[in-house]
């Protein structure tokens, strides 16, 4: 069954890129939909800015053991999610990076996992979405939420440098195409969660879609009047 999954996605990891590379004009317009005047969002960019105070404030080697950390935890998370056992994590004595081991061959989605997906903010997500079936929303939780888009930008860009050695491993190529794409639906994910929770994050999907749709047309319309 692993091999199985791993054959599927990498079958699908071309036609991935294409897709998210398609979808940058959408995602950057979708950005339009968020109602960035109103309280949740003021609280989600206080938090974001929260953030990075806290970076400023924070010493070097505790942050640079977060990244780490929450890099190979990312890597760890996809290799379980396809199936496959997590043998170990080890942290280098330098900080100067880390490694997760896991059984079989692996895919790329493992490989590139930590430079997209927000795993901390996932599991704030999932906290929040346990709280609000007690009590309702509050603008701390927006704040959260601001706090954590600020640590996956933070991290993401840190993190993506010629040094690197897991983005060769699935081509320079494929990262430019799929990684731009891949964060924008990653960051637009946690702003509809932010004020809709897991409802929002399902209606932002289709915004994206109506927004390629369109897009596609006005395309195949520009293409005929050139004709």
């Amino acid at each position: 069954m692993r091999e199985l999954i791993d054959r599927l996605i990498e079958l699908l990891k071309w036609p991935a890129a294409v897709y998210s590379l398609l979808s940058l004009p959408a995602y950057v317009q979708s950005l339009s939909y968020f109602q960035f005047f109103k309280l949740p969002y003021v609280a989600l960019l206080g938090g974001f800015f929260l953030f990075f105070i806290a970076r400023g404030m924070m010493d070097s080697a505790v942050k640079t053991i977060m990244e780490i950390a929450a890099h190979e935890m990312t890597h760890a998370f996809f290799a379980l999610l396809t199936l496959h056992k997590v043998k170990g994590m080890r942290i280098e004595a330098d900080n100067s990076g880390g490694e997760m081991a896991f059984e079989g061959k692996g895919n790329w989605l493992i490989v590139i996992a930590p430079y997209f997906f927000p795993l901390f903010g996932m599991v704030c997500m999932i906290g929040i979405s346990i709280y609000t079936l007690f009590a309702p929303m509050n603008l701390i939780l927006n704040g959260c939420m601001g706090y954590f888009i600020g640590y996956h930008m933070d991290t993401v860009g840190s993190q993506i440098h010629e040094k690197q050695t897991d983005l060769p491993k699935v081509s320079y190529k494929f990262c430019a195409m799929f990684l731009p794409g891949a964060n924008l639906w990653a960051v637009g994910s946690m702003l509809a969660f932010n004020t809709e929770g897991w409802r929002g994050v399902w209606r932002y999907q289709d915004v994206v879609s109506y927004l390629n749709a369109r897009n596609f047309d006005y395309l195949v319309s520009f293409l005929r009047g050139l004709f």
